[in-house]
């Protein structure tokens, strides 16, 4: 992931785990080390994260219990594959769903903040627009993937890790 302008953001190793009518599914594993400038951890919690199908602007992670987040999707440019690397533009906005169940819209300072400084064109700016406002509804309504769906993913990552 970069920020707008190619500016460096969160970058971490993932496997691929395979794809459904949602997308293709990687996997990270508790004890993924994600690093940005400025912030770097190793995670205690596992998640798989979708790169939607039909290039949606959006990247979906989905975390185990021991995350603070249950799902945290990232408005971004469409997620392209280069050679083995998945690259996309995150794009400031976040849709969050605590464990507790909590959902909100986050970072919507920061988007604004970002749009200016980093001159997002109109066209970004509706598009990551656009994809919040349908993830935070299909997240809040529990439509698919946000309805349990990817639990069998975070089973074959559990499985895969195990070995």
């Amino acid at each position: 992931m970069t920020k707008w302008g190619d500016r460096p953001h969160w970058a971490y190793d993932a496997r691929y785990l395979g794809s459904d009518d949602h997308g293709d599914w990687v996997g990270c594993p508790a004890g993924t080390r994600y690093r940005r400038p400025g912030r770097d951890f190793v995670a205690g919690f596992a998640g798989v994260v979708l790169v939607p199908a039909g290039h949606a602007a959006h990247l979906a992670a989905f975390n185990d219990e021991h995350a603070e987040a249950a799902v945290y999707v990232d408005m971004t440019t469409p997620a392209a594959w280069d050679d083995g690397t998945l690259r996309s533009v995150d794009l400031d906005l976040d849709v969050v769903r605590l464990q507790d169940g909590t959902v909100y819209l986050d970072d919507e300072d920061e988007f604004a903040e970002h749009r200016v400084a980093f001159g997002y064109p109109p066209e970004v700016v509706a598009m990551a627009e656009e994809s919040a406002a349908q993830v935070l509804a299909a997240v809040r309504a529990g439509r698919p993937p946000y309805d349990g769906t990817a639990g069998r993913w975070l089973d074959a990552l559990g499985r895969l890790t195990r070995r």
